[in-house]
C-alpha cells in the first residue's frame, strides 16, 4: 500500500489562481511517484485578514462563534478551488471542510484544541485513488460548533492529520525551512538543517511565523517529524525532530512588537480573569525592575483590544509601546553566560531591559519597540554568530 504524505500550503503560496495552479502541478508529481496525498490548506493569501477587518467594521468585539463562521469561509475558498484544479489536470480529488475531516476540537472559539481526530471519510477517499485537499485552521466540537484554532492552525491540522494517518508531514512556505532568525530582520541568517520540538516550540511561541506553536506541540507528543520545505524551490528544509541538544547554545533568535505588557501593583488575580473571560492567552508574566508584575499578551488573537483595555481593573495600565526579543536553545539557564552576554549587547544599544524572562529553552527581553529589530540583530551575531 502506497504511503501517505499529509502536504501544508500556506496563505502565500496559494494566494492567486496560478499559484493553486503551480501547487496542483507539485500535488500532481508527488502523487505519480506512488504517494497518497493530503494537502492542507490556508486561505488565500490576505483573505483572513480582509475577512477580520469586515467584522471590525460590525463591531468592535465581534462575538467569537460569528467570526469563527465567518473566519472558516477562507480555506473552504481554497480547498475548492485546489480540487479543481488537481481535476483540471487528470488528478481525481474531493475537498473537505475540518468537520468533513473529523477534526474534533474543544469548544473555545478562536483557540480550539484538537481534541480527537476520526479521518474516515479520508481514508474511505485516499482508497478511492483521490488527493484528498482539507480546509486548514478549523474543526468542529462535540456539541456540533464550528471552531477555529488560531493563528497559523492549518499546520496544527496538517500535523493531527499526519497523528491519525501514521503519515509523514509536510509544511511548506516561501522559505527553505527554519532559520535562526528572521532573514527580513537578519540577512546573516542561517538555515537549520533540523531543531529539536522543543526548541522549535519557544520559538514560535516567541514570535517566529514559520510554524504554530500548537503544531509543534502535537507533533512532539505523537512522535511526528515535520519537515518544513519551501514551495517554491528544491532546497532541503529543515526536519523538526527529537534529538539531544548542545547544552547552552543558542539556536535562534526571534522577536515580537505587536504585544501589550498589562502592568500591576499588586497581585494579577483580576487582570487574569478578565484575561481569561475574554480568551485572551497570556505569553508569559514576569517582574520588573521595580517589583510590579508584567503580563505580556500578543495581540494576534485578542479580537477587541481597545474594549479590553477599557475593562481594565483598576491599578492595572497598558504598555503598548514594548516589544520582546528570545533567544532560544537547550539549557541556556546552565550558566549566567547567555544572561550576560544579552545584557551587554543591550547596554551597548543603549536598549533598556523593562523585564526579562528565562528557563531551560528561551530567554526573553522586553524593551522598547523602537530598539527590537536593532537588539534582534545584535544578539544574533553576538549569540549564534
Amino acid at each position: 500500500m502506497a504511503r501517505i504524505v499529509v502536504q501544508k500550503f500556506g496563505g502565500s503560496s496559494v494566494s492567486s489562481t496560478e499559484k493553486i495552479r503551480k501547487v496542483a502541478q507539485r500535488v500532481k508529481a508527488r502523487r505519480d511517484e506512488g504517494w497518497q496525498l493530503v494537502v492542507v490548506v490556508s486561505a488565500m493569501g490576505d483573505t483572513t485578514d480582509e475577512l477580520l477587518s469586515l467584522a471590525k467594521q460590525i463591531s468592535a468585539d465581534p462575538p467569537r462563534r460569528e467570526l469563527d463562521m465567518l473566519l472558516t469561509c477562507g480555506e473552504r475558498i481554497s480547498m475548492a478551488l485546489l480540487s479543481m484544479a488537481l481535476q483540471e489536470v487528470g488528478v481525481p480529488a474531493i475537498s473537505f471542510t475540518g468537520s468533513q475531516s473529523g477534526i474534533i476540537t474543544d469548544d473555545t472559539h478562536s483557540q480550539a484544541r484538537i481534541v480527537e481526530v476520526k479521518p474516515g471519510r479520508i481514508e474511505e477517499a485516499l482508497g478511492q485513488g483521490k488527493v484528498v485537499i482539507v480546509a486548514g485552521y478549523q474543526g468542529v466540537s462535540r456539541g456540533k460548533e464550528v471552531t477555529t484554532l488560531g493563528r497559523g492552525g492549518s499546520d496544527t491540522s496538517a500535523v493531527a492529520l499526519a497523528a491519525a494517518l501514521h503519515a509523514d508531514c509536510e509544511i511548506y512556505s516561501d522559505v527553505d525551512g527554519i532559520f535562526s532568525a528572521d532573514p527580513r530582520i537578519v540577512p546573516s541568517a542561517k538555515k537549520l538543517d533540523s531543531i529539536s520540538p522543543e526548541e522549535m516550540q519557544e520559538l514560535a511561541s516567541a514570535g517566529a511565523k514559520v510554524l504554530n506553536a500548537q503544531a509543534v506541540e502535537f507533533a512532539r507528543e505523537h512522535g511526528i517529524v515535520i519537515h518544513a520545505k519551501s514551495t517554491h524551490t528544491a532546497g532541503t528544509g529543515t526536519r523538526i525532530e527529537a534529538k539531544p541538544g548542545e547544552q547552552g547554545r543558542v539556536r535562534g533568535v526571534t522577536c515580537e512588537t505587536d504585544v501589550w505588557a498589562f502592568c500591576v501593583q499588586g497581585a494579577p488575580e483580576s487582570l487574569l480573569e478578565l484575561l481569561d473571560a475574554h480568551q485572551v492567552k497570556p505569553r508569559s508574566v514576569s517582574f520588573d525592575a521595580s517589583g510590579r508584575t508584567l503580563v505580556l499578551v500578543p495581540l494576534q488573537d485578542v479580537h477587541g483590544p481597545e474594549v479590553l483595555r477599557a475593562k481594565l481593573p483598576a491599578g492595572v495600565t497598558v504598555l503598548d509601546d514594548l516589544g520582546t526579543v528570545t533567544c532560544v536553545g537547550t539549557g541556556l539557564h546552565a550558566d549566567a553566560l547567555v544572561l550576560r552576554k544579552a545584557l551587554s549587547v543591550a547596554k551597548s544599544l543603549s536598549a533598556p531591559v523593562t523585564a526579562m524572562a528565562s528557563s531551560a529553552l528561551q530567554l526573553t527581553l522586553v524593551t522598547e519597540r523602537a530598539h527590537v529589530k536593532a537588539l534582534t540583530k545584535s544578539l544574533h551575531e553576538a549569540l549564534v554568530g
